[in-house]
């Protein structure tokens, strides 16, 4: 099974379209797909593939409360689907999560048991039998630092960073070998970066150096997206994946939008070769 958390500690680097058009190019090679909203803001992916209609009802189930072991139903009830895609929503209660998490934390300490706010959200994809179930599973949490990126890192032990290639997308791409390392410490775990993933491209000189240097220092670049802004804000305007987008709201193909649909598309099977090279190795 592929799992993977697409993350950037930069904000606005697409992200969240990138998590949303893979899961989609993944779904549409036969794969069953999981995709889990970790990212409490409103445009998140539970918005663009619209179905975010419960985020703010208190009484609904959640994952929260399943992270928390407090559910009002069975994971599987959780499960929306969009575009081929399982997804299970963000809620508002995400917002406070690290809340919840330390004081069930401190409910276990006060009877002796050893309860680690970083690992339920694996936990409960155990409990619900998903590494079974799915093929891939990809987790989009907010830009912060905190428990929710913990739950995601160790729930797939892997990244897929999106990145502009500017000088600030830069810094925040090769600040992540930071990151990594950071989180490997606090985690125990081992983290691998799947692929950096350029996006808004536009072939000038220094972004071409910046990606080489970036390749030089080991990272693997298998697409370059380059700036699709009409595509990409039409994507959120009608909330769907570019590919439901060109397909439905488009009243002609045109190539470029077509050449980023298989760029989308080669990206996902790249994600699922190179873990497939790993485990056999």
């Amino acid at each position: 099974m592929l799992t993977y958390t697409v993350y950037s500690e930069a904000g606005g680097v697409g992200k969240t379209t990138l998590a949303a058009n893979l899961a989609v190019a993944d779904a549409r090679a036969g794969n069953d797909v999981l995709t889990i909203d970790m990212d409490p803001q409103e445009g998140s992916l539970s918005y663009l593939f619209d179905v975010a209609g419960s985020r703010t009802d208190s009484n609904s189930d959640s994952l929260v409360r399943h992270l928390v072991e407090r559910p009002r139903g069975p994971f599987e009830n959780l499960i929306e689907e969009s575009e081929g895609v399982d997804i299970v929503p963000a809620h508002n209660s995400l917002e406070v999560l690290s809340k919840h998490l330390r004081r069930r934390e401190e409910e276990a300490a006060d009877f002796g048991e050893n309860w680690n706010p970083n690992v339920q959200l694996l936990r409960v994809l155990k409990d619900a039998d998903i590494p079974s179930n799915y093929d891939t599973v990809i987790i989009d949490p907010p830009a912060t630092a905190d428990v929710k990126l913990y739950n995601a890192i160790h729930s797939t032990r892997n990244l897929v960073i999106p990145f502009e290639p500017s000088g600030k997308g830069q810094q925040s791409v090769t600040g992540l070998a930071d990151l990594v390392d950071g989180l490997e410490e606090t985690l125990g775990i081992n983290v691998g970066v799947l692929a950096a993933v350029p996006n808004r491209f536009k072939g000038t000189n220094d972004q071409e150096e910046m990606l080489s240097r970036l390749e030089e220092s080991g990272y693997d670049i298998p697409v370059v997206l380059r700036d699709r802004s009409s595509l990409l804000e039409g994507c959120w305007r009608k909330q769907c994946s570019a590919f439901r987008y060109v397909e439905e709201h488009r009243t002609r193909e045109r190539d470029y939008e077509l050449e980023t649909l298989e760029q989308f598309e080669t990206l996902a099977q790249q994600l699922h070769t190179v873990t497939e090279t790993e485990v056999t190795a």
